[in-house]
């Protein structure tokens, strides 16, 4: 039995391993998500490491935790403005666009391996979303960026379609393993999944800007550990209660991040990093599930899924589903290539390895597999495929506006005696978001404010704006 010394020698090394290989990853010009996977591979019972790992139900536990954080940091750095443009058509894919890759999926699956339909439906539905850490996390490191609304659609996709592939697959296996269910059932489940789920994720983004705000924490590090157990509490409550617990909490990120609240860059950075502290344990993690001596014997049926999927199905989902929106025929097709498969359908296929559905093996190794070629393929193709449709936008190098241009739109308010704001804290006066308050003069002194800065009588605010606002309309703001 290892010692817990042995397991944070080992975990540590793991970590430590795969950060490194971030860096390589950009040298090679692949998607580091895929460098997690090798090394857990290779530090597995049958690479180097001979680490015997074949919990399922713990990488189960490990892949839903991760995915909980993901998702709650993809939503606090998605503004609304920027996916209010695409919320149809994003719902579309992820509803829409995932049953019919499911199903398209399944029936090739099932002819190809010869299995019984509900078999092949079964792997359809595990393989059938997009990956939230795949998109995000190359989407968003990239220098290349994608034109008009491709990026925001392509992340609200990512970001909202794992309760349809969640509940397709638990109902599948319900029908699997108990032929009395009912097909019908999954509809009524879909609706109050989602409908919970939404709900839930509203109100917990709701209560934890109260919280961060009012609660008056004395120690600034408690904040992040309050997000934590918000983000937790959010996931285990919804799902409990019958809600989709990935929705709520990706929802709960972006009404949160929509929002001011203390603290909320340095919760942000928390949140960057503790995302991808859990990208890589969950890659990891599930890298070592996997048994590479497994794979040569797939290695055929395998690409031939992968390549059904990125050339039939996933365009086919996506030209169904986007066909009422405005998106050209060439924007569909860069949407149909990155729809990246990641850890998201790797996690669903240790469901039917814990429900011991008699094929859960073989499901597990293809979608493994299909996930390798998808990231390592379309993940890596992304700004190529992006220059050959026109459709990529390198975005210039800004210089700050360090002008006599920029001194126009500083402007200076004083607390008067009176003043409705004296006594509040800044985060709580709800200021237009193109107005910052950037240095407070104070008794002969200065206060670099933040969030927390409570304002009184007699302070000199120095306040950063665009040139929509008249120092008339800032004092009233202040009066």
């Amino acid at each position: 039995m290892l010692t817990v010394e042995w397991l944070m020698l080992v975990g540590g090394g793991l970590l430590l391993a795969g950060i490194l290989a971030s860096k390589l990853s950009a040298w090679l010009g692949v998607p580091a998500l895929i460098i997690f996977l090798a090394i857990g591979m290779l530090a597995g019972s049958d690479g180097l490491g001979g680490i015997e790992f074949s919990d399922a139900r713990l990488a189960q536990a490990v892949g839903v935790t991760a995915l909980a954080f993901i998702l709650f940091s993809g939503g606090l750095d998605t503004p609304v403005s920027r996916i209010k443009p695409v919320l149809k058509a994003g719902l579309a894919l992820s509803t829409i666009g995932v049953a019919i890759t499911a199903v398209t999926l399944g029936v090739f699956a099932a002819w190809l391996l010869q299995v019984p339909l509900l078999t092949g439906l079964l792997l359809g539905a595990v393989a059938s979303s997009t990956d939230a850490a795949a998109v995000f996390s190359i989407l968003r490191s990239r220098a290349t960026r994608l034109k008009g609304q491709l990026e925001p659609l392509l992340e609200l996709e990512s970001g909202s379609n794992d309760p349809t592939a969640v509940i397709l697959t638990l109902g599948l296996i319900s029908l699997i393993t108990d032929p009395g269910s009912s097909a019908m059932a999954l509809l009524g489940a879909f609706v109050v999944q989602v409908a919970a789920g939404a709900l839930a994720g509203y109100l917990a983004g709701r209560v934890g800007v109260f919280l961060i705000n009012k609660t008056g924490l004395r120690h600034d590090g408690l904040y992040s550990v309050l997000t934590i157990a918000l983000v937790a509490v959010t996931y285990g409550a919804t799902t409990l209660l019958g809600g989709n617990g990935f929705l709520a909490v990706y929802l709960a990120g972006i009404v949160m991040g929509n929002r001011d609240f203390l603290h909320k860059k340095s919760l942000l950075r928390f949140h960057d990093g503790l995302a991808w502290l859990m990208q890589i344990t969950m890659f990891l993690t599930l890298g070592l599930l996997v048994f590479p001596s497994q794979l040569p014997a797939i290695a055929g049926v395998g690409m031939a899924i992968a390549v059904f999927l990125v050339v039939v199905a996933r365009p086919l989902a996506v030209f169904i589903a986007l066909s009422l929106s405005r998106l050209a025929p060439k924007e569909k097709v860069l949407v149909s290539w990155v729809g990246l498969r990641g850890a998201a359908p790797i996690v669903l296929a240790t469901f039917p390895l814990v429900a011991g559905i008699p094929a859960a093996g073989m499901i597990f190794n293809v979608v493994f597999f299909v996930v390798l070629i998808s990231v390592l393929i379309q993940g890596t193709t992304i700004p190529l495929a992006a220059r050959i449709l026109g459709l990529d936008e390198t975005e210039p190098v800004k210089s700050l506006p360090l002008s006599e241009h920029a001194m126009e739109h500083l402007t200076e308010v004083k607390i008067a005696p009176g003043s409705t704001v004296a006594g509040q804290r800044i985060v709580d006066l709800a200021l237009p978001e193109q107005v910052l308050v950037v240095f407070i003069a104070r008794e002969g002194g200065h206060i670099i404010p933040t969030g927390a800065t409570e304002l009184q009588v007699g302070d000199s605010l120095l306040l950063a704006t665009n040139q929509e606002e008249s120092p008339a309309q800032l004092a009233a703001l202040f009066a």
